[in-house]
This record gives structure tokens, sequence and C-alpha cells, in this order.
């Protein structure tokens, strides 16, 4: 039997602390041939060596011209997916630079994915911290009609895209690359794409990760109450809306009901209000959807929190 051939993407800044179990733990995947693709974002630390160490140790890790400066981790992997040419494998994942793959992750990823005929893949995560704590984040509960829309299917880090998939993610991307900079988080975009273009998406119940929580995480295992209050307010100061707003711009999702609403001021909240049961899969999530659009019923939307179909 001839192993499934997979491009794994990682982005990287200042990871020196964690890059080597991260790559290690990748490299070790059992039942896959596969070949990293490293794009650094320019740093600080000792980063460079230790992968240029790979890179001379491995023939199957591979490192982008370093020297330009990202910003952020999702600018980042655009810039992989704009840069790397993945035809010859029959998937790609995402990694970051900090977490440890159980060795049968992209195997068990890759099952799913046949046995369900799906062409996205993400799932639950162990999440775990210096001191010894460990926590299963759920990101299973059952896909809602619109969930894409407002909510990533769990960390970027678990994801894995068929071939077909990809390159449909990846032409997008190309072709609309003088405008990434509109866009926030990658993870969310891969899926609100893959799931309103008609892929189908599975989300699995098990961990087959580490992924790590430290002071640099960008977003990070979304747990605890500073983390919930840290949501709260991106939602309340308008900057979640904005986010869903200029995403759904450069898809091309402006005709999806809960994107007209939101252009329908205090009767739009309303209506989205009372559709929230069909805005996130999380129960919890959806009362606050819905807490949160009644609350705009009453509050409004100021001017400067409107960005639909403007250009950054």
């Amino acid at each position: 039997m001839v192993a499934n051939t997979v491009a794994v993407l990682l982005a990287a800044y200042n990871g020196e602390k964690y890059l080597q179990e991260q790559i290690n733990s990748i490299l070790e995947q059992r039942d896959v041939n596969l070949t990293i693709y490293i794009s650094l974002d320019r740093s600080a630390d000792n980063s460079l060596a230790i992968l240029q160490d790979f890179v001379h140790a491995n023939d199957n890790v591979k490192l982008l011209d370093y020297g330009d400066r990202f910003g952020s981790a999702g600018q980042n992997f655009f810039h992989l997916i704009n840069t790397v040419n993945t035809e010859e494998f029959d998937y790609v994942a995402f990694a970051d630079q900090d977490d440890i793959w159980d060795s049968t992750k992209l195997r068990e990823a890759i099952d799913l994915l046949a046995k369900t005929g799906s062409d996205g893949y993400s799932s639950n995560v162990m999440a775990f911290w210096d001191n010894g704590r460990q926590e299963l984040i759920k990101k299973s509960s059952p896909q809602a009609e619109f969930d894409y829309l407002f909510e990533s299917p769990g960390p970027g880090c678990t994801f894995v895209f068929t071939k077909k998939l990809y390159n449909n993610i990846q032409r997008n991307v190309t072709s609309n690359y003088s405008q990434i900079s509109q866009l926030w988080l990658h993870d969310w975009y891969c899926y609100s794409l893959s799931r309103f273009e008609g892929f189908k998406w599975i989300i699995d119940r098990r961990p087959l990760m580490k992924y790590r929580q430290h002071s640099t995480n960008e977003v990070g295992a979304n747990s605890g109450v500073m983390s919930f209050f840290k949501r709260v307010k991106t939602m309340f100061d308008g900057n979640g809306l904005n986010y869903v707003e200029q995403q759904a711009n450069f898809i091309g999702q402006q005709q999806c009901l809960p994107i007209v609403y939101l252009t329908q001021g205090r009767v739009g909240f309303l209506k989205l209000a009372l559709i929230s049961y069909k805005l996130r899969r999380k129960p919890s999530h959806k009362l606050f959807c819905s807490i949160f659009f009644l609350f705009m019923v009453i509050k409004g939307r100021t001017p400067t929190q409107t960005h639909l179909g403007k250009q950054q």
C-alpha cells in the first residue's frame, strides 16, 4: 500500500523554545510521506538557526526565504498558501510552532476524511500548560447552518485538507492576495470558504495533539473566564462584527442571510437574535449570540463599526 503524501505548512515566529519538539513530532508521523514547509516571520531569537539545522539534516524540511515581517500568524499562513506549490501532494495540513502531535495524527485524519467523504478536517485538542495542567478543548459540537460565518471549527493546527479543497482555497487566496490583509484568522477563513462553497467538513471528537498554552498564544484555547471576557469585549466593541463582515466581503458571502441582516440595523439584529441557534455550534455560544444581538437591538451600531463592502 502506497502511503499518502502530505504537505505540512508551518508558520513560525520567535519559537526557539518549542520548535524542535514540534517539528520532531511531525517528522515522527506514521504511515504518511510528508514534507514540512516553514515560513519564519522575522524573529529576534535563535529560530532561524534551529530551522536551518533541521533543513540540513532532513531532505523533507524546507524553509521559505527568510526576512519578511508578516505581523501575525494568520498573515504568515496566507504567505505559505500563496507561495508553496503543493500539486504533488495528496493532502495539505497546517501546523503551529509549539504543539506536540500524536504520531498517528495525520493518518487518523486522512482515514476519517476518506471514511466520511469529507474534504476538510479539524478536531478537538488537549490543551496543556507548562505547570502540568491539561484540558480538553471541545470544538466538535454539531455544525450549524451558518456557523462558518461566525467561527472556526477548531484550531488551525488541526486542519487537514484534501487536494481538491486545498486547491480551491489556494486559488482564492492567490487571486485576491493583494487584499489579504483584510482577513483576521487563516483557519476561520479556510473553514468559511470551504462550507460556503459546498465542501463537506468533519470535526473529529478525538484530540490527536497537545495544544500548548502560554503567554504568547495569539488566540489560544478559548477557555477560562478571562478568555471568555476577552471574546465578549471583541464582540461588544464592534470588532467582532467587523471581522465577520470583512471576511464575508472577501469571500463573496454578502448575500448569505445573516450578512444581509447585519446591514439592516436594529431590525436586522432582532432577526439575527431569532436565528442565533443557526450561527454557532456550542449551545452556550448560541445563547450568548442571542443575548448579544438583543443587546445590539437596544444599542444599535455606530457608523464607525460598519465596514461591509470597504477595502482596506
